[in-house]
């Protein structure tokens, strides 16, 4: 299926569900097919991310990812009140990009379009470019220091590892590209290596601490997440705000997706996400089967033990690390707009 008619199918869920939502108050496509041609083939491994707008507060537990007409969808509410005004969207790093084109679904009160149009009018000006790279740095140091030390292992990990990961978004902003979220490490490599700045890549994996891991090593640890994955999501109970993520309509991107990553030889970049999905199901577990996530604990602590991870004093140590590096990312940001043949500068 191609881009464009995915976004069709999109819009027809809207036109047909989300209209009827109490408070609804529109909804705009997000994510990486926004960034593409619309005759561009769809992948398999790719769902189609939609934004619904409400009035009041978005629920506790979003929609999330599910099949409709032969598309993966992923539906988020947020909050109206997020996007009041176009300076506080265009400093955003998560929400700006969605806006630098026309990507609006529906707009019954007129407050999108003209919301997108001003977004999209600044979106390239060197101040909302820096201080979107400000805002995805306050993300990781704010993040990181947030780290309980209480908190289980699956919740201490997923902590740690995204906040840490939010250091590929700051070149990838810097550079006006997509601030994707599996595919993150992939994508801040050839930004790197397109703006002479290839030498930080290997560091940003030795944070994440899968710099030196082969290829059969994590090959390894992805069937071990499949086999949690599929041992999860029939036990699967209580609504997680991430729940629709361990699905079966989800494994495409969660187990096949990262196959894909390892099999054209970017197994390093594929952990994030085998970690991130990892730590998912045992948050499920751990409330739906906890005996079940007993048995199938040693494999997820094998991958964090890999990481270089056996206790909350080395997350402490790693986030540290993380946070000693910020000064150096933050230089070759700026060195990415300084040369950024689309950045504007006044």
């Amino acid at each position: 299926m191609r881009v464009g008619q995915a976004g069709a199918v999109a819009a027809e869920w809207v036109a047909r569900y989300a209209r009827d939502e109490a408070g609804y108050a529109g909804a705009y496509l997000a994510g990486s097919t926004t960034w593409l041609p619309e005759d561009a083939e769809l992948a398999p491994t790719s769902d189609v991310d939609v934004v619904v707008l409400t009035a009041g507060d978005p629920p506790g537990v979003k929609l999330g990812k599910f099949r409709y007409h032969g598309v993966l969808l992923e539906v988020t509410h947020l909050a109206r009140a997020e996007f009041t005004s176009a300076d506080r969207v265009l400093g955003s790093f998560r929400l700006a990009s969605s806006f630098r084109t026309d990507t609006v679904i529906d707009d019954p009160g007129g407050h999108l379009r003209l919301l997108q149009s001003r977004v999209a009018a600044g979106f390239a000006e060197s101040a909302w470019v820096r201080r979107r790279c400000e805002d995805a740095r306050c993300a990781i140091a704010g993040g990181l220091r947030a780290l309980d030390a209480s908190a289980a292992l699956q919740d201490r990990v997923l902590a740690w590892v995204f906040p840490t990961s939010v250091t590929t978004q700051v070149p990838l902003v810097a550079a006006l590209r997509n601030p994707t979220v599996r595919l993150r490490y992939p994508a801040v490599r050839e930004v790197l290596a397109g703006y002479g700045h290839s030498a930080i890549y290997p560091y940003l994996l030795e944070l994440l601490g899968c710099a030196g891991m082969t290829r059969r090593r994590v090959g390894y640890h992805l069937r071990q997440l499949s086999r949690t994955f599929d041992a999860t999501v029939p036990v699967a109970r209580t609504p997680l705000f991430f729940s629709s993520d361990i699905t079966t309509g989800a494994r495409t991107v969660a187990i096949d997706g990262s196959q894909a990553l390892v099999d054209r030889g970017d197994h390093r970049e594929a952990v994030f996400w085998i970690v991130v999905t990892f730590a998912r199901c045992h948050q499920i577990l751990s409330v739906d089967a906890p005996a079940l996530g007993d048995a199938l604990a040693p494999a997820f602590e094998e991958l964090v033990a890999d990481l270089g991870v056996t206790g909350t004093e080395d997350l402490r140590r790693r986030s540290d690390q993380v946070l000693r590096f910020l000064p150096e990312l933050w230089a070759a940001a700026e060195a990415i707009i300084a040369v950024n043949p689309g950045v504007r500068h006044r």
